[in-house]
């Protein structure tokens, strides 16, 4: 996974963004992260999660390399 260059700082998203991003839903992003299938989120308070950004484009990028035979 790619991580942000020193520069740019970390984002954090929180799960409607994932969901549009992956086209996912949230009981299947859940189940991908009990497999160890996708990045597991950050807890932001005792009912708040979030994920960080650039792993979820890696994991979209992990996607694209793997349909065009590249990864």
């Amino acid at each position: 996974m790619s991580a942000p260059t020193p520069k740019t700082q970390a984002r954090l998203i929180r799960f409607p963004e994932v969901i549009k991003r992956t086209g996912k839903s949230r009981a299947s992003i859940y189940a991908a992260m009990g497999k160890g299938g996708f990045p597991t989120t950050v807890k932001l308070g005792p009912k708040s999660v979030a994920f960080i950004e650039h792993e979820i484009d890696a994991w979209i990028e992990d996607l694209t390399a793997v349909r065009d035979g590249t990864a």
